[in-house]
């Protein structure tokens, strides 16, 4: 379910200011948890940008597995493609407030102005910089190592707080680096046996590096 919260022109920040200006036209959304945002195979006709919450986009793989591309949080974009189809599905991890504006005039908005086209690029090779690590991620690196890589992505993503709060749970965080339910949950618990994390709370989203250099160390 999505309820449509407001459609007109107001500030906006991060990646979309930087492409298409401070000032666009643009419709808010809100998705409760687990709503599709698009479906793969879908028309490609808007980007998305999240205000608040958190988005996975993945892929059904044949056997029936689900490989999880991304994570998105406040301020990403996502929903860009080199086609005319979205190759992934967008779900929201938890209740998630997102802009959405049509691809066509963003793309016109970001060759209008000064700035645009760097930015657009800007945004393109961090998304296949992206890419690459999770490449390396699923290819070269050990089970601990991939899990402890996902702790310092987010950390440094989430800005470095004291408590680091996941929105994704540990199904999503398997399906992101290609490894088991339970091989995550020994992962984590070495981890946490290393002291190099702390859990808070019952859910154990809830994490604290203790020792971020020493994490850092396990996936470089």
């Amino acid at each position: 379910m999505l309820v449509n919260i407001n459609t007109h022109r107001r500030p906006i920040d991060g990646h979309l200011a930087a492409l298409a200006g401070e000032r666009v036209l643009c419709s808010e959304y809100r998705y409760h948890k687990g709503t599709e945002i698009f479906g793969e195979g879908e028309e490609a006709e808007y980007v998305y940008q999240i205000v608040t919450g958190a988005v996975r986009t993945h892929k059904l793989l044949a056997d029936g597995r689900r490989q999880i591309n991304a994570f998105h949080l406040p301020c990403d974009m996502f929903g860009f493609e080199n086609g005319s189809n979205h190759r992934f599905t967008a779900e929201a991890i938890v209740e998630t407030d997102v802009r959405i504006m049509r691809r066509g005039s963003v793309i016109e908005a970001t060759e209008s102005r000064t700035g645009g086209i760097r930015s657009l690029l800007r945004l393109v090779t961090q998304n296949l910089k992206h890419a690459e690590d999770h490449m390396l991620l699923l290819g070269r690196k050990t089970a601990p190592e991939r899990v402890a890589t996902f702790l310092v992505e987010m950390d440094a993503r989430l800005g470095h707080p004291r408590l680091m709060t996941l929105p994704m749970s540990r199904r999503d965080i398997a399906d992101y680096l290609g490894l088991t339910l339970e091989t995550v949950s020994r992962a984590l618990s070495r981890l946490r046996d290393q002291n190099l994390i702390r859990f808070e709370g019952t859910t154990q989203r809830r994490i604290e590096l203790l020792r971020r250099e020493q994490l850092a160390e396990l996936g470089p």
